[in-house]
């Protein structure tokens, strides 16, 4: 991919994950607007800004990685994109450890600025330094190259 498209692509990723900004957080929803959760929010952000096809997520309970060490979403996310040293770029994905495995996705806006699902809150921008995200472990994940 050329510079410029590359910045382009970029710029819709963030684009697309602006608009979806107050979505209410509903476990497995896949409507702007309606609701959406962690996982799904950068299924339909990658999807609707042209950088992957349709991904089907099987069932998975709320709260699985509080209670297994199988790093599902971490597995999902390393068959769509390749793992980069940071600091991410916008566009790139970003994936916090939350119970036993990395099991919070965010698509980055400018380090260390976001735009995720949060379950109390819905669709939020927010500060990966701030609150509930600083201090824990997290990889960042560059979509525009495969794996």
């Amino acid at each position: 991919m050329t510079d410029t498209r590359l910045a382009a692509a970029r710029q819709a990723v963030v684009a697309e994950a602006a608009s979806w900004l107050r979505t209410p957080y509903h476990h497995m929803g896949r409507l702007r607007g309606v609701g959406v959760d962690c996982l799904t929010l950068l299924a339909e952000v990658y999807e609707r800004a042209g950088i992957i096809g349709h991904v089907e997520i099987p069932f998975y309970p709320p709260d699985w990685h509080l209670h297994r060490g199988v790093e599902l979403y971490l597995g999902g996310v390393l068959d769509r994109a390749t793992e980069i040293p940071g600091p991410p770029q916008p566009g790139d994905i970003a994936l916090f450890k939350m119970g036993r495995c990395f099991a919070h996705g965010v698509i980055v806006i400018r380090w260390p600025q976001l735009i995720h699902a949060h379950y109390s809150a819905g669709v939020i921008g927010g500060d990966a330094t701030q609150g509930q995200l600083a201090g824990r472990a997290v990889r960042f994940f560059d979509p525009f190259v495969n794996p």
